[in-house]
């Protein structure tokens, strides 16, 4: 997993380095648009505020439109839950609000400059590091899990058996939004023959896996078992569930930790065809 998109947990939620990097920025921003708007005697927090929300509003209407026919009604499409955001669209429409900003709040200009500014470096100097590490190849990691009846197969080997992109989905049968995403993950196994699905059980016993697959009436291929999170700890998916995407030649992609949604799972599927 990339370094933004490697998680940490904080209590019951889970987080990625990216989401933790961009709320630092924000902060630094706010506080710095604070002291500077105070020699000017205006206040920005509301405008950086205002900025925030139009940036995540278009980003997550413009994912929506790209993956309109992806969601079962209208409820689904306001879950911003499955990370269904569109980073094009975002900074359109954040640039769009700075621009109307400036225009029609003279007062703020400098203050506003400030801000932006500091926040654009906070976030620079933290996640640029990172963003220059992404740039080298992420392949499988050298992992070995066992399947159904015990036998024993790494991540690279299942991979060169299928020679195509692979999904690959950590998951547990504790965790909630494993289990609503299980009958999805079933039906995309089914529909597309060009993309290989892999379960990969994190830390349970394989009989208590198979029970629930029984239990719930799962017609679901490619279920492996990791008892003691090998493949978490090789990818930094210290949170579940998480899915991993990686292309034909076994380099990563794209990576989604938490629930995913089938309009969130068709974007990851589209890098890699």
């Amino acid at each position: 997993m990339t370094g933004l998109q490697q998680s940490i947990a904080i209590g019951p939620a889970a987080f990625t380095i990216g989401t933790l990097l961009i709320v630092f920025a924000y902060f630094v921003a706010l506080i710095t648009g604070y002291f500077a708007g105070l020699r000017h005697q205006v206040r920005v927090s509301d405008t950086l505020f205002m900025l925030v929300i139009v940036s995540l509003v278009t980003a997550r209407a413009v994912f929506v439109v790209r993956y309109w026919g992806s969601y079962d009604g209208f409820l689904a499409m306001l879950d911003i839950r499955d990370g269904g955001f569109d980073p094009a669209g975002g900074l359109i429409g954040g640039l769009t609000y700075t621009v109307w900003a400036y225009w029609s709040k003279i007062q703020i200009r400098k203050p506003l400059t400030t801000a932006l500014v500091a926040g654009g470096l906070a976030w620079g100097i933290t996640a640029g590091p990172l963003l220059m590490i992404e740039q080298q190849s992420r392949p499988l990691p050298q992992v070995t899990v066992s399947n159904k009846d015990g036998e024993q197969t790494s991540l690279t080997e299942f991979a060169a058996q299928h020679e195509q992109p692979m999904v690959i989905n950590l998951w547990a049968t504790w965790c909630p939004h494993c289990i609503r995403e299980m009958p999805m993950f079933a039906d995309a196994q089914e529909e597309m023959s060009d993309i290989t699905f892999m379960f990969v059980n994190q830390g349970e016993d394989p009989s208590q896996v198979r029970n629930f697959i029984s239990e719930r009436d799962l017609e679901i291929d490619n279920i492996f078992f990791d008892p003691h999170n090998n493949l978490s700890n090789a990818t930094g998916s210290h949170a579940l569930p998480t899915t991993l995407f990686y292309d034909e030649n076994g380099q990563l992609i794209d990576s989604r930790t938490g629930g995913i949604s089938r309009a969130r799972l068709e974007s990851g599927l589209e890098r890699l065809r």
